[in-house]
């Protein structure tokens, strides 16, 4: 089979399988997990055949004319680069783990077949994405990825949290879907063609009309998809739904798809300094923002979750300043360490039975309890970290090289574009240490709390299923060798360096060092600060009698602070550290209740005023049209009175009328 044969099968397979999946689960159970492993299986062996062909050389380009639009035309293509494959790549080796880690974690849930199904249809429309020649038939994809990270999220729809979750995420990422879908409309028209090489011959030709207009209509469909600010705040709370969900969409699928696509674009981008400028201030408010917001929270979900965002700055940085290698490269390797993180963080969760950092610090054992976990998240998160030779060094180090690149010698990135504003360059480069500094601050945070508690001894859950450690190891070997690939990968990436910068390199991993042993240095003064708190005092906070407390931690076998609540764990250094900014980022600085304000608010209140305006003015002009015709019936019926009498006194008198109304019309016109 040829190569451009192998991709088509590439995303078919998992519609395939979504599509049979959705058929059998009722008829057919005991066939749903080789229908949602194998083909997803088969997908990825695929990816890796088409990459390994693609070889990191000249695209590959096929199309067939879709439909005849009688304007600008709509093709079925394929455009196969060095980006595509190895994206292609990723997301079948994280989609294929995410399904078999799932046959372990969801064992018992009677609604797997169909959320494997969901998980296959997901995994098609972001292949779709990624090997898709035309820009609409991208934006395929993109939508089914919405729909399905509507009903994903939602998984469990019994709490009206994941409820309140898969509508926030759908309602947010439409939003954002808007603009973006004018964009793509705009720069259709100025190339006069939705196919991508068209498009990007038009960009570096100067054949855009309006750069900055489309690729800011662009930008906001990307900040709502990837969860870059003023559009991140539906992604931590995306967390309501499965944490194999959460792997897969912040991972490999659904937030990559944004930055994928300005990488694909990016010389639209590039054509205006005023967008990359705007895209810089973008990503160091998500960066910075995103960062203070995970070393505030409690929930382990969440702190990954910003996390997610916060790496995802990092990408938009980096194609802020115009290299499209470096944002890739940290895309591959975010995916590996950070799906290893979230399948990790389900597997500490089933065995501490809580969410709760807070609630973890007061059990111990739970690293003896969970091994595989245990090493294979210090993997990751010395990776998330960007500590040498995690990969997730090499990646963020090609950042934050960059931009000092575009910082201290601004160059045209493309023929024919303009410099690389170095504003861009300083602000990407500023944020990203700034962020590197609080990713090794919350990194080590979340890593003491859950690993290094103390109190009772961690409660018997069961021993974790062997797919699930299984899939873990898988993912810790490119979480610790990726990074080793910098020789090999520039070759797909279309030549960027990714050598790593020695000045860059230093100031990195410093701060990000410097954040860890900060971190480390609260939390042994917090620990022990707690643990000589007066019982009078812990008793004072829980409203119970200092007797009480004392009983309930003697019979836990614990420390009198184990019984705190989580909201006033004085064990917690990211309250010691950020002092009264804790409660403003732990809170997400309260963007969710401007928008409530600005937004939610008037749009409840217009609703209501619209269903007034229904119920009491449009239903009344409806109940008249009924209550009229059933007066003049009754009125019509009370002179049916049977009597031949009076019918016929009634017929001559209307004659008697008509005639004299004849002889009065006869008479006035002569």
């Amino acid at each position: 089979m040829t190569t451009t044969q192998l991709a088509v099968l590439v995303p078919l397979l998992p519609f395939l399988a979504a599509a049979a999946g959705l058929l059998l689960g009722r008829t057919a159970p005991g066939y749903v997990r080789p229908i949602a492993v194998l083909p997803t299986l088969a997908s990825a062996v695929l990816a890796v055949t088409v990459a390994a062909r693609q070889g990191g050389g000249p695209p590959v380009d096929a199309a067939t004319r879709l439909t005849p639009t009688g304007s600008v035309p709509i093709d079925l293509a394929l455009h196969l680069d060095g980006p595509a494959v190895l994206v292609a790549v990723l997301v079948g080796l994280v989609a294929c783990g995410v399904q078999i880690y799932s046959i372990g974690y969801l064992h018992d849930d009677p609604r797997y077949p169909s959320y494997a199904a969901l998980v296959s249809l997901f995994t098609s429309a972001m292949l779709l994405v990624v090997y898709s020649g035309d820009l609409m038939v991208l934006l395929v994809g993109w939508e089914v990825m919405g729909i399905c990270s509507y009903f994903l999220v939602g998984h469990y729809w019994e709490t009206p949290e994941a409820r309140a979750a898969s509508l926030k995420a759908f309602l947010v990422t439409k939003l954002g879907d808007v603009p973006f879908l004018f964009g793509l409309f705009a720069l259709a028209a100025d190339a006069g063609s939705f196919r991508i090489t068209t498009v990007l011959d038009a960009a570096a030709g100067g054949g855009l009309a309006h750069p900055t207009l489309i690729a800011l209509l662009l930008l906001a469909g990307v900040a709502g998809k990837s969860a870059q600010f003023p559009l991140h705040t539906w992604l931590p709370d995306a967390m309501a739904g499965p944490t194999p969900v959460s792997a897969l969409i912040h991972a490999a699928t659904m937030v990559a798809a944004g930055v994928y696509l300005i990488a694909r674009l990016l010389p639209v981008f590039a054509a205006s300094t005023a967008a990359l400028v705007v895209l810089a201030v973008l990503a160091a408010i998500t960066m910075v923002g995103s960062a203070l917001a995970a070393l505030a929270q409690d929930d382990i979900k969440r702190v990954l979750a910003y996390s997610t965002v916060g790496q995802l700055g990092y990408m938009t940085g980096a194609l802020a300043v115009a290299d499209r290698g470096a944002a890739l490269f940290h895309l591959l390797t975010h995916g590996a360490f950070k799906a290893l993180l979230f399948l990790a963080a389900g597997v500490v969760i089933h065995a501490a039975g809580t969410n709760s950092l807070a609630a973890m610090t007061r059990i111990r054992g739970l690293r003896a309890r969970v091994p595989d976990a245990y090493w294979t998240m210090t993997v990751a998160l010395l990776a998330l970290a960007a500590i040498p030779p995690f990969s997730g060094f090499f990646s963020k180090e090609a950042v934050l090289g960059a931009a000092e690149h575009a910082a201290t010698t601004p160059t045209a990135p493309l023929p024919g574009t303009p410099a690389v504003p170095a504003a861009a360059g300083w602000i990407v480069l500023l944020a990203g240490l700034a962020t590197a500094l609080l990713t090794g601050a919350y990194a080590t945070r979340l890593w003491l709390l859950a690993f290094r508690g103390r109190g009772a001894e961690v409660p018997a859950q069961g021993r974790e299923p062997l797919v699930m450690n299984a899939v873990l190891w898988v993912l810790a070997v490119p979480s610790l060798a990726l990074g080793l690939a910098t020789g090999v990968l520039p070759d797909w990436l279309g030549g960027t360096t990714l050598t790593p910068v020695l000045t860059t390199s230093v100031l990195g991993t410093g701060v990000s060092l410097a954040g860890g042993l900060v971190v480390y240095g609260a939390w042994r003064h917090t620990t022990a600060l707690a643990a000589r708190v007066p019982i009078g005092a812990v008793a004072a906070r829980r409203g119970a009698d200092a007797g009480e407390v004392e009983a309930e931690a003697i019979a836990a076998h614990e420390p009198v602070y184990g019984n705190i609540a989580a909201a006033d764990d004085p064990a917690d250094p990211g309250k010691l550290l950020l002092g009264p900014l804790h409660r403003h980022a732990a809170t997400g600085f309260h963007l969710d209740a401007l928008y409530t304000t600005l937004f939610v608010r008037p749009v409840r209140a217009a609703a209501g005023l619209v269903r007034f305006l229904d119920r009491e003015v449009v239903e009344t002009y409806v109940r008249g049209a009924a209550v009229l015709p059933g007066w003049l019936g009754a009125a019509v019926r009370r002179a049916q009175t049977g009597n031949v009498q009076t019918y016929l006194s009634v017929l001559l008198a209307g004659s008697a009328v008509l005639a004299l109304a004849v002889v009065l019309v006869a008479t006035g016109g002569a």
